[in-house]
């Protein structure tokens, strides 16, 4: 955590993110917060004693600033909380300091996206994805790609998204027989209204999923926006639903949430460039603070495997997006 130390008795302050905030009561009948605070390094976890109601109760996914002592509990650090406060403007606070974010600034990454659009030579492809970014580019800029898990951070999305699209350049300049300009179009509308599925607070992570994203998902949500984009954009049909089929079928197999599985060949290495990404980040994100020569702990969503971290390569950014 990068806290300022601010006396000699070990306490510090600093800007943290709630990630969530409970009441509970101590075995005396006294009232006392429980949190887990984080900033873009990690997360601990913090108790505030003697909490009384009406005093200021931080909201899961706010930035506050908080003082106290970090001392060590049962082999992990834990921070008790002797002051806590909401953001004032004058605080001046880098969300990207506070919030896990991407590697890359949103709109530094969209203008990357942008650029692989103006290089299409099908010029039906070119209006499509162009109309869909003006729509929805906004709403994408610092969008998580999910709640939890892979791409779970501000930005998340656009990282995601433009860490598939230069997969599948390498992927198209080796096998001749794919259509470049179907696979990347593909690749950056493939989770388009992951930006609708989502309430994002605006530290720029998931609060919920909005009712829609609930009861129809951001795979057929995509593939209606698709259907209506194309159609007001004068798209003719063929293309229209090739871009549809990739979108309800890149999460491969229908319990995983595909509509359909992936029937032609850019839909198939787009499922499966999406499910690669998806690990990679996994993967490195639970070896990020494991030693070198240790296991990390089970990851339940990679099939309860623990992976080793060999020690070989430490670079200092996880995708290389330029």
């Amino acid at each position: 955590m990068n806290f300022k130390e601010i006396d000699g008795n070990g306490t510090v302050e600093g800007y943290v993110l709630v990630k969530n905030c409970e009441k509970k009561y101590a075995k005396n009948g006294a009232m006392f917060l429980d949190m887990t605070i984080a900033d873009k390094t990690g997360e601990i976890n913090g108790k505030m004693w003697d909490y009384r109601d009406g005093a200021f109760l931080p909201e899961s996914n706010s930035i506050i600033k908080v003082r106290g002592v970090i001392s060590s509990y049962n082999g992990a650090p834990q921070m008790r909380i002797d002051r806590a406060r909401a953001l004032w403007d004058s605080d001046c606070v880098n969300i990207s300091d506070v919030v896990p974010s991407a590697d890359y600034e949103s709109a530094y990454m969209m203008e990357k996206i942008r650029s692989k659009v103006a290089s299409f030579s099908d010029k039906q492809l070119k209006k499509l994805v162009t109309a869909v970014l003006d729509e929805y580019g906004d709403k994408m800029l610092y969008c998580p790609a999910a709640a939890r898990l892979h791409h779970a951070i501000r930005g998340g999305l656009l990282m995601h998204t433009l860490s598939i699209v230069k997969m599948c350049e390498c992927v198209a300049s080796i096998y001749t027989t794919v259509d470049r300009d179907l696979l990347i179009a593909g690749a950056i509308l493939h989770d388009i209204c992951k930006a609708d599925e989502f309430s994002v607070s605006p530290s720029g992570l998931v609060e919920k999923y909005t009712n829609e994203g609930t009861l129809i998902g951001h795979l057929v949500m995509g593939a209606i926006v698709i259907d209506r984009i194309a159609k007001e954009n004068g798209i003719d049909g063929e293309t229209a639903m090739l871009i549809k089929h990739m979108l309800i079928s890149h999460h491969g197999e229908p319990e995983f949430g595909a509509a359909v599985r992936p029937l032609f060949l850019e839909a198939e290495i787009l499922s499966a460039l999406d499910s690669l990404d998806a690990d990679i980040f996994e993967i490195e994100n639970c070896l990020a603070n494991v030693a070198p020569k240790e296991f990390s702990q089970r990851q339940w969503a990679l099939n309860d495997r623990k992976f080793y971290n060999h020690g070989r390569k430490a670079p200092e950014t996880k995708v290389n997006l330029n």
